[in-house]
Protein backbone atom coordinates (compact mmCIF):
# COMPACT_ATOMS: atom_id res chain seq x y z
CA UNK A 1 0.00 0.00 0.00
CA UNK A 2 2.97 2.13 0.08
CA UNK A 3 2.34 3.83 -2.64
CA UNK A 4 2.08 7.41 -4.13
CA UNK A 5 4.57 8.72 -2.13
CA UNK A 6 5.55 12.58 -3.20
CA UNK A 7 9.07 14.00 -3.91
CA UNK A 8 9.28 17.56 -2.66
CA UNK A 9 9.15 20.43 -4.41
CA UNK A 10 12.64 22.39 -3.04
CA UNK A 11 11.86 24.71 -6.09
CA UNK A 12 9.95 27.25 -3.66
CA UNK A 13 13.65 27.88 -2.40
CA UNK A 14 14.98 29.54 -5.30
CA UNK A 15 13.91 32.16 -7.50
CA UNK A 16 14.74 29.98 -10.55
CA UNK A 17 16.75 26.59 -10.48
CA UNK A 18 18.97 27.67 -13.48
CA UNK A 19 22.40 26.63 -11.96
CA UNK A 20 24.02 29.78 -13.03
CA UNK A 21 21.81 31.75 -11.23
CA UNK A 22 22.36 29.56 -8.05
CA UNK A 23 25.70 29.69 -8.08
CA UNK A 24 25.41 33.84 -9.14
CA UNK A 25 23.68 34.05 -6.16
CA UNK A 26 26.32 31.45 -3.52
CA UNK A 27 29.13 34.57 -5.37
CA UNK A 28 26.74 36.79 -3.98
CA UNK A 29 26.55 35.37 -0.51
CA UNK A 30 30.41 35.17 -0.16
CA UNK A 31 30.65 39.50 -1.51
CA UNK A 32 28.18 40.04 1.17
CA UNK A 33 29.80 38.55 3.97
CA UNK A 34 33.26 40.69 2.69
CA UNK A 35 31.04 43.81 3.04
CA UNK A 36 29.93 42.50 6.40
CA UNK A 37 33.38 41.89 7.68
CA UNK A 38 34.98 45.51 5.90
CA UNK A 39 31.84 47.45 8.23
CA UNK A 40 31.94 45.78 11.58
CA UNK A 41 36.08 44.08 11.70
CA UNK A 42 38.18 45.69 14.02
CA UNK A 43 35.56 48.22 15.02
CA UNK A 44 33.34 46.84 17.87
CA UNK A 45 35.44 47.45 21.05
CA UNK A 46 33.82 50.72 21.25
CA UNK A 47 30.48 49.52 20.38
CA UNK A 48 27.29 49.88 22.60
CA UNK A 49 23.98 48.53 23.28
CA UNK A 50 22.26 50.18 20.20
CA UNK A 51 24.96 49.36 17.93
CA UNK A 52 25.47 46.14 19.26
CA UNK A 53 21.66 45.33 17.87
CA UNK A 54 22.38 46.80 14.55
CA UNK A 55 25.21 44.64 14.29
CA UNK A 56 23.35 41.45 15.51
CA UNK A 57 20.65 42.49 13.30
CA UNK A 58 22.97 42.96 10.25
CA UNK A 59 24.13 39.33 11.07
CA UNK A 60 20.77 38.25 10.94
CA UNK A 61 19.35 39.92 7.58
CA UNK A 62 22.75 38.17 5.97
CA UNK A 63 21.90 34.77 7.06
CA UNK A 64 18.41 35.17 5.62
CA UNK A 65 19.17 37.20 2.58
CA UNK A 66 21.01 33.62 1.54
CA UNK A 67 19.74 30.95 3.72
CA UNK A 68 17.14 29.47 0.96
CA UNK A 69 19.61 28.80 -1.78
CA UNK A 70 21.69 27.43 0.85
CA UNK A 71 19.39 24.87 1.66
CA UNK A 72 18.08 24.32 -1.63
CA UNK A 73 21.89 23.24 -2.73
CA UNK A 74 21.92 20.82 0.10
CA UNK A 75 18.13 19.38 0.00
CA UNK A 76 19.06 18.48 -3.97
CA UNK A 77 22.47 16.65 -3.10
CA UNK A 78 21.02 14.92 -0.31
CA UNK A 79 18.04 14.18 -2.22
CA UNK A 80 20.24 12.27 -4.69
CA UNK A 81 23.84 12.51 -4.38
CA UNK A 82 23.92 10.82 -7.83
CA UNK A 83 23.78 13.44 -9.65
CA UNK A 84 25.75 15.58 -11.32
CA UNK A 85 23.92 18.99 -11.30
CA UNK A 86 23.40 17.98 -6.90
CA UNK A 87 26.75 17.31 -6.86
CA UNK A 88 28.30 20.62 -8.31
CA UNK A 89 25.34 22.74 -5.94
CA UNK A 90 26.52 21.22 -3.32
CA UNK A 91 30.46 21.54 -3.74
CA UNK A 92 29.62 24.82 -5.06
CA UNK A 93 27.62 25.18 -1.42
CA UNK A 94 30.21 24.25 0.86
CA UNK A 95 32.98 26.05 -1.02
CA UNK A 96 30.62 29.00 -0.89
CA UNK A 97 29.77 28.76 2.47
CA UNK A 98 33.46 27.42 4.01
CA UNK A 99 34.43 31.77 2.41
CA UNK A 100 31.42 33.58 3.55
CA UNK A 101 31.91 31.68 7.67
CA UNK A 102 35.58 32.42 7.07
CA UNK A 103 34.81 35.96 6.45
CA UNK A 104 32.13 36.17 9.02
CA UNK A 105 34.37 34.22 11.95
CA UNK A 106 35.46 37.26 13.21
CA UNK A 107 32.06 38.00 14.87
CA UNK A 108 32.26 34.88 17.66
CA UNK A 109 35.39 36.41 18.58
CA UNK A 110 34.83 40.12 18.90
CA UNK A 111 31.57 39.60 20.31
CA UNK A 112 33.11 37.50 23.04
CA UNK A 113 35.89 39.78 23.73
CA UNK A 114 33.38 42.53 23.85
CA UNK A 115 31.25 40.77 26.50
CA UNK A 116 34.14 39.98 28.33
CA UNK A 117 35.42 43.38 28.59
CA UNK A 118 31.36 44.74 28.76
CA UNK A 119 29.39 42.03 30.95
CA UNK A 120 26.72 44.49 31.31
CA UNK A 121 25.57 44.31 27.60
CA UNK A 122 24.34 40.82 28.37
CA UNK A 123 21.44 42.73 30.31
CA UNK A 124 21.12 46.19 28.86
CA UNK A 125 17.50 46.41 28.03
CA UNK A 126 17.99 47.14 24.36
CA UNK A 127 19.53 43.93 23.98
CA UNK A 128 16.85 42.11 25.90
CA UNK A 129 15.80 39.98 23.04
CA UNK A 130 19.23 39.00 22.76
CA UNK A 131 19.91 38.21 26.35
CA UNK A 132 19.95 34.78 26.24
CA UNK A 133 22.01 34.77 23.18
CA UNK A 134 24.94 36.83 24.51
CA UNK A 135 24.72 35.09 27.29
CA UNK A 136 26.19 31.94 25.39
CA UNK A 137 28.82 33.96 23.62
CA UNK A 138 30.37 34.84 27.07
CA UNK A 139 30.13 31.08 27.70
CA UNK A 140 31.91 29.96 24.88
CA UNK A 141 34.54 33.04 24.63
CA UNK A 142 37.41 31.50 26.82
CA UNK A 143 37.70 28.87 23.99
CA UNK A 144 37.38 30.97 20.70
CA UNK A 145 40.84 31.66 19.08
CA UNK A 146 42.70 34.09 17.51
CA UNK A 147 40.65 35.05 14.03
CA UNK A 148 43.35 34.30 11.89
CA UNK A 149 43.61 30.90 13.33
CA UNK A 150 39.72 29.58 13.29
CA UNK A 151 39.68 30.87 9.57
CA UNK A 152 42.55 28.16 9.21
CA UNK A 153 40.49 25.83 10.78
CA UNK A 154 37.06 26.64 8.75
CA UNK A 155 39.37 25.82 5.97
CA UNK A 156 40.67 22.89 7.45
CA UNK A 157 37.56 21.14 7.87
CA UNK A 158 36.21 21.39 3.99
CA UNK A 159 38.91 18.98 3.33
CA UNK A 160 39.17 17.41 6.57
CA UNK A 161 36.64 15.47 8.49
CA UNK A 162 33.93 17.84 6.61
CA UNK A 163 34.79 15.58 3.68
CA UNK A 164 35.60 12.08 5.51
CA UNK A 165 31.39 12.83 6.90
CA UNK A 166 30.40 13.27 3.09
CA UNK A 167 32.68 10.18 1.64
CA UNK A 168 30.85 8.02 4.47
CA UNK A 169 27.24 9.52 3.52
CA UNK A 170 28.36 9.39 -0.10
CA UNK A 171 29.49 6.08 0.44
CA UNK A 172 26.57 4.73 2.56
CA UNK A 173 23.77 6.17 0.23
CA UNK A 174 25.42 3.56 -3.25
CA UNK A 175 26.14 0.40 -1.14
CA UNK A 176 24.30 -2.06 -2.88
CA UNK A 177 23.00 -5.46 -1.21
CA UNK A 178 22.31 -8.36 -3.10
CA UNK A 179 19.04 -9.95 -1.45
CA UNK A 180 16.20 -12.34 -1.93
CA UNK A 181 12.90 -11.64 -1.81
CA UNK A 182 9.98 -14.66 -3.31
CA UNK A 183 12.24 -16.66 -4.34
CA UNK A 184 14.15 -13.93 -6.89
CA UNK A 185 17.39 -12.27 -6.41
CA UNK A 186 17.52 -8.39 -6.51
CA UNK A 187 20.09 -5.62 -6.17
CA UNK A 188 18.97 -3.06 -3.54
CA UNK A 189 20.30 -0.20 -2.28
CA UNK A 190 21.00 0.69 1.49
CA UNK A 191 17.62 2.76 1.84
CA UNK A 192 15.81 0.12 0.18
CA UNK A 193 17.21 -3.04 2.05
CA UNK A 194 16.73 -1.74 5.43
CA UNK A 195 13.05 -1.62 4.43
CA UNK A 196 13.25 -5.21 5.56
CA UNK A 197 14.83 -4.33 9.24
CA UNK A 198 11.18 -3.66 10.83
CA UNK A 199 9.52 -6.70 8.79
CA UNK A 200 6.90 -8.96 9.88
CA UNK A 201 9.01 -11.97 8.59
CA UNK A 202 11.74 -13.17 10.84
CA UNK A 203 13.44 -14.57 8.71
CA UNK A 204 13.98 -11.92 6.41
CA UNK A 205 14.35 -9.30 9.52
CA UNK A 206 17.29 -12.07 10.21
CA UNK A 207 19.02 -12.16 6.58
CA UNK A 208 18.66 -8.60 5.73
CA UNK A 209 20.69 -7.46 9.07
CA UNK A 210 22.91 -10.42 8.15
CA UNK A 211 23.25 -9.00 4.38
CA UNK A 212 23.55 -5.24 5.27
CA UNK A 213 26.13 -5.38 8.53
CA UNK A 214 28.15 -8.56 6.92
CA UNK A 215 28.68 -6.22 3.43
CA UNK A 216 29.25 -3.10 5.60
CA UNK A 217 31.77 -5.03 7.39
CA UNK A 218 33.79 -5.21 4.69
CA UNK A 219 34.50 -1.52 4.46
CA UNK A 220 35.33 -1.47 8.19
CA UNK A 221 39.10 -0.11 6.90
CA UNK A 222 36.81 3.13 5.14
CA UNK A 223 34.64 3.51 8.22
CA UNK A 224 37.37 3.17 10.98
CA UNK A 225 39.54 5.50 9.11
CA UNK A 226 36.86 8.01 8.89
CA UNK A 227 35.93 7.73 12.73
CA UNK A 228 39.19 7.88 13.84
CA UNK A 229 40.41 10.94 12.04
CA UNK A 230 37.22 13.10 13.21
CA UNK A 231 37.97 11.89 16.87
CA UNK A 232 41.51 12.72 16.39
CA UNK A 233 40.91 16.40 15.29
CA UNK A 234 38.25 16.62 17.81
CA UNK A 235 40.56 16.07 20.39
CA UNK A 236 42.86 18.45 18.78
CA UNK A 237 40.50 21.08 19.13
CA UNK A 238 39.49 20.62 22.44
CA UNK A 239 43.32 20.98 23.52
CA UNK A 240 44.07 24.30 21.18
CA UNK A 241 40.62 25.31 22.30
CA UNK A 242 41.22 24.54 26.10
CA UNK A 243 37.87 23.18 27.11
CA UNK A 244 38.18 21.18 30.27
CA UNK A 245 36.72 17.96 29.23
CA UNK A 246 35.99 15.89 25.47
CA UNK A 247 32.40 17.06 26.59
CA UNK A 248 32.20 20.64 27.01
CA UNK A 249 31.99 21.88 23.90
CA UNK A 250 28.45 19.79 23.61
CA UNK A 251 27.27 20.99 26.96
CA UNK A 252 27.56 24.73 25.68
CA UNK A 253 26.35 23.80 22.34
CA UNK A 254 23.45 22.02 23.96
CA UNK A 255 23.10 24.81 26.97
CA UNK A 256 23.05 22.48 29.65
CA UNK A 257 25.82 22.14 32.49
CA UNK A 258 27.51 18.43 33.60
CA UNK A 259 25.32 18.13 36.47
CA UNK A 260 22.31 18.04 34.50
CA UNK A 261 23.58 15.32 32.45
CA UNK A 262 25.08 13.15 35.33
CA UNK A 263 21.89 13.17 36.62
CA UNK A 264 20.20 11.96 33.88
CA UNK A 265 22.14 9.05 32.92
CA UNK A 266 22.35 8.25 36.91
CA UNK A 267 18.49 7.50 35.93
CA UNK A 268 19.28 5.45 33.09
CA UNK A 269 21.59 3.58 34.63
CA UNK A 270 19.47 2.70 37.35
CA UNK A 271 16.41 1.59 35.59
CA UNK A 272 18.43 -1.10 33.44
CA UNK A 273 15.85 -3.73 34.56
CA UNK A 274 12.73 -1.70 33.79
CA UNK A 275 13.82 -1.86 29.74
CA UNK A 276 14.80 -5.57 30.10
CA UNK A 277 11.95 -6.32 31.79
CA UNK A 278 9.78 -5.10 28.44
CA UNK A 279 12.51 -6.31 26.18
CA UNK A 280 11.26 -10.37 28.47
CA UNK A 281 7.49 -9.13 27.71
CA UNK A 282 8.31 -8.19 24.11
CA UNK A 283 10.22 -11.90 24.03
CA UNK A 284 6.73 -13.39 25.46
CA UNK A 285 4.30 -11.26 22.76
CA UNK A 286 6.25 -12.67 19.72
CA UNK A 287 6.74 -16.33 21.39
CA UNK A 288 10.39 -16.26 21.71
CA UNK A 289 12.36 -17.51 24.78
CA UNK A 290 14.71 -14.04 23.97
CA UNK A 291 15.07 -11.45 21.43
CA UNK A 292 17.42 -11.58 18.74
CA UNK A 293 18.82 -8.35 18.02
CA UNK A 294 16.47 -8.16 14.96
CA UNK A 295 13.71 -8.59 16.77
CA UNK A 296 13.98 -5.60 19.04
CA UNK A 297 12.27 -3.15 17.05
CA UNK A 298 9.93 -5.89 14.66
CA UNK A 299 6.25 -5.44 14.59
CA UNK A 300 4.73 -8.14 16.79
CA UNK A 301 3.63 -11.27 15.18
CA UNK A 302 0.47 -11.73 16.17
CA UNK A 303 -0.94 -8.16 14.44
CA UNK A 304 -1.91 -8.19 10.74
CA UNK A 305 0.74 -6.79 8.54
CA UNK A 306 -0.49 -3.31 8.50
CA UNK A 307 0.70 -1.45 5.66
CA UNK A 308 0.03 2.55 5.22
CA UNK A 309 -0.71 4.33 2.12
CA UNK A 310 0.19 7.91 1.94
CA UNK A 311 -2.56 9.06 2.46
CA UNK A 312 -3.75 7.16 5.18
CA UNK A 313 -0.57 8.01 6.88
CA UNK A 314 -1.11 11.69 6.32
CA UNK A 315 -4.70 11.37 7.72
CA UNK A 316 -3.28 9.60 10.86
CA UNK A 317 -0.78 12.32 11.49
CA UNK A 318 -2.89 14.97 10.71
CA UNK A 319 -5.09 14.34 13.09
CA UNK A 320 -3.10 13.92 15.50
CA UNK A 321 -1.68 16.94 15.75
CA UNK A 322 -5.16 18.25 14.87
CA UNK A 323 -6.45 16.82 17.93
CA UNK A 324 -4.07 18.75 19.97
CA UNK A 325 -4.24 22.15 18.72
CA UNK A 326 -6.21 23.27 15.47
CA UNK A 327 -3.02 25.82 14.56
CA UNK A 328 -0.75 23.24 15.11
CA UNK A 329 -2.97 20.62 13.00
CA UNK A 330 -3.24 23.10 10.12
CA UNK A 331 0.36 23.44 10.14
CA UNK A 332 1.09 19.66 9.63
CA UNK A 333 -1.49 20.19 6.82
CA UNK A 334 -0.23 23.04 4.93
CA UNK A 335 3.29 21.06 4.98
CA UNK A 336 1.76 18.17 2.80
CA UNK A 337 0.01 20.90 0.77
CA UNK A 338 2.92 22.70 -0.01
CA UNK A 339 4.87 19.58 -0.54
CA UNK A 340 7.66 19.68 1.67
CA UNK A 341 7.91 16.28 2.67
CA UNK A 342 9.82 13.86 0.43
CA UNK A 343 8.49 10.32 0.88
CA UNK A 344 9.78 8.26 -2.27
CA UNK A 345 12.17 5.32 -1.62
CA UNK A 346 15.11 5.83 -4.41
CA UNK A 347 19.02 4.71 -4.91
CA UNK A 348 21.34 8.44 -4.45
CA UNK A 349 18.75 9.83 -1.52
CA UNK A 350 19.90 10.32 1.91
CA UNK A 351 19.66 7.11 4.28
CA UNK A 352 17.33 7.72 7.35
CA UNK A 353 14.99 10.95 7.70
CA UNK A 354 15.66 14.55 8.96
CA UNK A 355 14.14 17.85 9.07
CA UNK A 356 15.54 21.01 7.69
CA UNK A 357 14.55 24.20 9.00
CA UNK A 358 13.80 27.30 6.64
CA UNK A 359 13.61 30.08 8.95
CA UNK A 360 12.91 32.58 5.96
CA UNK A 361 9.62 30.65 4.57
CA UNK A 362 8.95 29.94 8.17
CA UNK A 363 8.65 26.26 7.68
CA UNK A 364 10.81 23.10 6.89
CA UNK A 365 11.45 20.43 4.66
CA UNK A 366 11.08 16.77 5.82
CA UNK A 367 12.72 13.68 4.16
CA UNK A 368 12.11 10.03 5.06
CA UNK A 369 12.20 6.98 2.72
CA UNK A 370 8.62 5.56 3.60
CA UNK A 371 7.50 2.07 2.85
CA UNK A 372 4.43 2.15 4.71
CA UNK A 373 5.14 0.19 8.06
CA UNK A 374 4.04 1.18 11.37
CA UNK A 375 7.80 2.30 12.34
CA UNK A 376 7.43 4.92 9.36
CA UNK A 377 4.60 6.31 10.48
CA UNK A 378 6.32 7.25 13.88
CA UNK A 379 8.83 8.17 11.46
CA UNK A 380 7.00 10.69 9.50
CA UNK A 381 5.03 12.11 12.91
CA UNK A 382 8.40 12.78 14.57
CA UNK A 383 9.74 14.53 11.60
CA UNK A 384 6.63 16.53 11.21
CA UNK A 385 7.02 17.42 15.07
CA UNK A 386 10.36 19.22 14.03
CA UNK A 387 8.48 20.70 11.09
CA UNK A 388 5.66 22.02 14.08
CA UNK A 389 8.84 23.39 16.31
CA UNK A 390 10.15 25.45 13.21
CA UNK A 391 6.82 26.93 12.40
CA UNK A 392 6.34 28.20 16.11
CA UNK A 393 10.38 29.08 16.32
CA UNK A 394 10.27 30.82 12.83
CA UNK A 395 7.41 32.86 13.61
CA UNK A 396 8.63 34.25 17.37
CA UNK A 397 12.30 34.18 17.08
CA UNK A 398 15.27 35.69 15.07
CA UNK A 399 18.23 33.27 13.09
CA UNK A 400 20.05 34.24 16.25
CA UNK A 401 17.26 32.91 18.92
CA UNK A 402 17.10 29.73 16.86
CA UNK A 403 20.09 28.30 17.47
CA UNK A 404 18.83 25.06 19.59
CA UNK A 405 20.43 22.57 21.18
CA UNK A 406 19.66 19.57 20.64
CA UNK A 407 18.11 18.54 23.70
CA UNK A 408 15.36 20.79 23.29
CA UNK A 409 15.40 20.39 19.52
CA UNK A 410 13.86 16.85 19.92
CA UNK A 411 11.10 18.46 21.85
CA UNK A 412 8.12 18.74 19.34
CA UNK A 413 9.03 15.85 17.17
CA UNK A 414 9.02 13.21 20.54
CA UNK A 415 5.94 14.61 22.12
CA UNK A 416 4.28 14.26 18.03
CA UNK A 417 4.75 10.32 18.52
CA UNK A 418 3.31 10.34 21.90
CA UNK A 419 0.24 12.33 20.20
CA UNK A 420 -0.05 9.36 17.41
CA UNK A 421 0.35 6.97 20.18
CA UNK A 422 -2.84 8.65 21.67
CA UNK A 423 -4.65 8.81 18.26
CA UNK A 424 -4.17 5.27 17.51
CA UNK A 425 -5.06 4.02 20.71
CA UNK A 426 -8.58 6.11 20.73
CA UNK A 427 -9.70 4.23 18.26
CA UNK A 428 -11.71 0.54 19.34
CA UNK A 429 -8.88 -1.90 19.48
CA UNK A 430 -8.45 -5.61 19.84
CA UNK A 431 -5.87 -6.82 21.97
CA UNK A 432 -3.53 -7.42 19.57
CA UNK A 433 -4.33 -4.56 18.06
CA UNK A 434 -3.41 -2.64 21.72
CA UNK A 435 -0.11 -4.65 22.12
CA UNK A 436 1.16 -3.50 18.60
CA UNK A 437 0.51 0.49 19.49
CA UNK A 438 2.09 -0.07 22.81
CA UNK A 439 5.42 -2.13 21.75
CA UNK A 440 5.79 0.58 18.96
CA UNK A 441 5.78 3.32 21.59
CA UNK A 442 8.03 0.92 24.02
CA UNK A 443 10.35 -0.07 21.33
CA UNK A 444 11.34 3.98 20.49
CA UNK A 445 11.42 4.63 24.20
CA UNK A 446 13.65 1.79 24.94
CA UNK A 447 16.27 2.59 22.12
CA UNK A 448 16.19 5.98 22.76
CA UNK A 449 16.84 6.46 26.13
CA UNK A 450 18.71 2.73 26.75
CA UNK A 451 20.33 1.99 23.52
CA UNK A 452 21.26 5.62 22.59
CA UNK A 453 22.77 5.77 26.13
CA UNK A 454 25.10 2.67 24.84
CA UNK A 455 26.15 5.09 22.04
CA UNK A 456 27.08 7.78 24.37
CA UNK A 457 28.94 5.24 26.60
CA UNK A 458 30.83 4.06 23.39
CA UNK A 459 31.70 7.43 21.98
CA UNK A 460 33.60 8.29 25.55
CA UNK A 461 35.39 5.04 24.94
CA UNK A 462 36.40 6.33 21.88
CA UNK A 463 38.23 9.46 23.20
CA UNK A 464 39.17 7.58 26.29
CA UNK A 465 41.31 5.05 23.75
CA UNK A 466 42.43 7.46 22.30
CA UNK A 467 44.15 9.33 24.99
CA UNK A 468 45.19 5.77 26.20
CA UNK A 469 47.52 5.82 23.46
CA UNK A 470 45.01 3.21 21.60
CA UNK A 471 44.71 2.72 17.85
CA UNK A 472 40.97 2.96 16.41
CA UNK A 473 41.37 0.00 13.93
CA UNK A 474 37.66 -1.37 13.21
CA UNK A 475 38.12 -4.45 15.35
CA UNK A 476 38.96 -1.84 18.37
CA UNK A 477 36.06 -0.18 17.06
CA UNK A 478 33.88 -2.91 17.35
CA UNK A 479 35.12 -4.42 21.01
CA UNK A 480 34.18 -0.97 22.45
CA UNK A 481 30.99 -0.71 20.72
CA UNK A 482 29.77 -4.56 22.18
CA UNK A 483 31.20 -3.11 25.84
CA UNK A 484 29.48 -0.14 25.85
CA UNK A 485 25.90 -2.19 23.99
CA UNK A 486 25.84 -5.21 26.41
CA UNK A 487 26.37 -2.40 29.75
CA UNK A 488 22.82 -1.31 28.61
CA UNK A 489 21.87 -5.18 27.38
CA UNK A 490 23.15 -7.76 29.61
CA UNK A 491 21.95 -10.87 28.36
CA UNK A 492 18.92 -9.46 27.31
CA UNK A 493 19.11 -10.01 23.84
CA UNK A 494 20.89 -12.39 21.60
CA UNK A 495 23.11 -10.56 19.06
CA UNK A 496 23.90 -11.25 15.51
CA UNK A 497 28.18 -11.59 15.37
CA UNK A 498 28.30 -9.52 12.18
CA UNK A 499 26.13 -6.60 14.51
CA UNK A 500 29.75 -5.41 15.68
CA UNK A 501 29.65 -3.34 12.70
CA UNK A 502 27.02 -1.18 13.17
CA UNK A 503 28.27 1.56 14.56
CA UNK A 504 29.47 2.19 10.66
CA UNK A 505 25.85 3.61 9.70
CA UNK A 506 25.42 5.94 12.50
CA UNK A 507 25.82 8.99 10.96
CA UNK A 508 25.90 11.09 14.42
CA UNK A 509 30.21 9.83 14.86
CA UNK A 510 30.50 10.68 11.12
CA UNK A 511 29.26 14.50 11.75
CA UNK A 512 31.65 17.12 11.15
CA UNK A 513 32.11 19.28 14.93
CA UNK A 514 29.49 17.56 15.72
CA UNK A 515 30.24 15.15 19.03
CA UNK A 516 28.43 14.04 21.81
CA UNK A 517 25.15 14.00 20.26
CA UNK A 518 23.75 11.28 21.61
CA UNK A 519 22.87 12.15 24.91
CA UNK A 520 20.50 14.91 23.77
CA UNK A 521 18.19 12.17 22.34
CA UNK A 522 18.44 10.82 25.56
CA UNK A 523 17.60 13.93 27.47
CA UNK A 524 14.71 14.76 24.92
CA UNK A 525 12.91 11.81 25.63
CA UNK A 526 12.88 11.51 29.36
CA UNK A 527 12.51 15.02 29.32
CA UNK A 528 8.63 14.74 26.93
CA UNK A 529 7.74 11.97 28.79
CA UNK A 530 7.61 13.97 32.20
CA UNK A 531 5.81 16.53 29.67
CA UNK A 532 3.30 14.14 28.71
CA UNK A 533 2.56 13.61 32.22
CA UNK A 534 1.90 17.07 32.65
CA UNK A 535 -0.40 17.06 29.30
CA UNK A 536 -2.05 14.27 30.49
CA UNK A 537 -2.55 15.35 33.93
CA UNK A 538 -3.59 19.06 32.85
CA UNK A 539 -4.91 18.81 29.58
CA UNK A 540 -5.74 21.90 27.17
CA UNK A 541 -4.83 24.30 29.90
CA UNK A 542 -0.80 22.26 28.94
CA UNK A 543 -1.06 23.01 25.25
CA UNK A 544 0.14 26.86 25.42
CA UNK A 545 2.65 25.67 27.64
CA UNK A 546 4.31 23.28 24.84
CA UNK A 547 3.66 26.21 22.67
CA UNK A 548 5.70 29.04 24.28
CA UNK A 549 8.81 26.60 24.87
CA UNK A 550 8.83 25.46 21.12
CA UNK A 551 8.22 29.10 20.05
CA UNK A 552 11.85 30.23 22.52
CA UNK A 553 14.10 28.63 20.16
CA UNK A 554 16.70 29.25 21.89
CA UNK A 555 16.48 32.75 23.78
CA UNK A 556 16.20 30.59 26.92
CA UNK A 557 18.05 27.11 28.28
CA UNK A 558 16.56 23.97 28.75
CA UNK A 559 17.27 24.60 32.91
CA UNK A 560 14.60 28.19 32.11
CA UNK A 561 12.16 26.44 29.74
CA UNK A 562 11.76 23.79 32.17
CA UNK A 563 11.65 26.06 35.52
CA UNK A 564 8.97 28.00 33.76
CA UNK A 565 6.49 25.13 34.23
CA UNK A 566 7.82 23.93 37.08
CA UNK A 567 10.36 21.35 37.11
CA UNK A 568 13.75 20.75 37.73
CA UNK A 569 16.21 19.38 35.09
CA UNK A 570 19.21 18.85 37.93
CA UNK A 571 16.99 17.28 39.90
CA UNK A 572 17.12 13.57 39.10
CA UNK A 573 13.26 13.17 40.37
CA UNK A 574 12.80 15.23 36.78
CA UNK A 575 14.27 12.25 35.02
CA UNK A 576 12.24 9.59 37.15
CA UNK A 577 8.99 10.92 36.56
CA UNK A 578 9.29 10.26 32.65
CA UNK A 579 10.97 6.76 33.43
CA UNK A 580 7.28 6.42 35.43
CA UNK A 581 5.63 6.96 32.21
CA UNK A 582 7.06 4.58 30.24
CA UNK A 583 6.65 2.44 33.71
CA UNK A 584 2.80 3.08 32.95
CA UNK A 585 2.79 2.23 29.32
CA UNK A 586 4.53 -1.46 30.17
CA UNK A 587 2.24 -2.06 33.00
CA UNK A 588 -0.52 -1.18 30.34
CA UNK A 589 1.04 -3.52 28.22
CA UNK A 590 1.20 -6.48 30.45
CA UNK A 591 -2.15 -6.20 31.27
CA UNK A 592 -2.88 -7.25 27.92
CA UNK A 593 -0.80 -10.52 28.58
Amino acid sequence: MATNEPVWDISQLVETTDTSSILDKLDSMVADAKKLHEKYHGKTASLDAKSVLEFLQARDDHYLKFEAPVLYCQLKYLADSTDPIAKQLNGASRRASVQANQALAFIDIELGKLLVAKPSLVSDPVLAEFRHYLERKLRRSPHVLLETEERLIIAKNKNGISAWQMLQSEWLSTRTFEFEVDSAKRTMPYGEIVGYFRSPNRELRGRSHQTVYEGLGKDEVLFASAIRSICDDYLLMCWWRKYPTTMSPSLIDNDVDQKTINSLMLVVLRNLGLYRRYLEVKARLMGLDKLANYDILAPLPITPETRYGWQEARNEITTSYNRFDREVGSWIKEMYDMRHIDGQVRKGKRAGAFSSTWIGGKSAYVSQSFHGTVGDLYTLAHELGHAIHDYLGTRAQKPCNLEIGNCIAETGSIFGELLLTDRLLSKPKSRADKQAILAAILDEFGVTVFRVSARFLFEQSLYDTIENSGFLDGDTIARLWIEARDKIYGNSVDWLEVMKWEWTVQLHYFKADFRFYNYPYVFAQLFVFTLYQLYKEQGATFVPKLKRLLAAGSSKSPHELANEIGLDITDQAFWQKGIKQAQELIEALEQTL
